[in-house]
């Protein structure tokens, strides 16, 4: 986005209004983040409880919460490459493809963390 010449608290609070724009538009246009919440919904009070301490917890959470992140990425990338058309592209399906392993790698660092920290 081009500069637009706000500072300070006026900066950061239409920085948080685009984000929160960006959180409902994954919510409302893409499934995978949608079941992805539901998942963390569940799983984020159960790290609470599960985890022993602070550091426990906090992996157990932030396993979860880089998913989000992460699928996030995924359909930012998605969204752009769809931008320019339904043409297939190598280049376009490479992009996909990688981000989309971006996730799976997320999901396994998620599940390694919950095995590690719960066994």
């Amino acid at each position: 986005m081009a500069h637009s010449g706000r500072r300070g608290l006026s900066r950061v609070w239409h920085a948080f209004g685009y984000s929160w724009r960006g959180l409902r538009e994954a919510f409302r246009h893409e499934a995978a983040f949608r079941q992805e919440l539901a998942l963390a919904v569940v799983l984020l009070p159960l790290a609470m409880v599960l985890g022993q301490d602070g550091v426990e917890r906090a992996l157990l959470a932030g396993s979860v919460l880089l998913t989000l992140v992460v699928e996030l990425l995924n359909s930012a990338v998605e969204a752009a490459i769809d931008r320019f058309g339904d043409g297939h592209h190598p280049l376009s399906a490479r992009a996909k493809d990688i981000a989309s392993a971006a996730v799976l790698v997320s999901f396994l660092l998620a599940a390694l963390v919950w095995g590690l920290v719960l066994l």
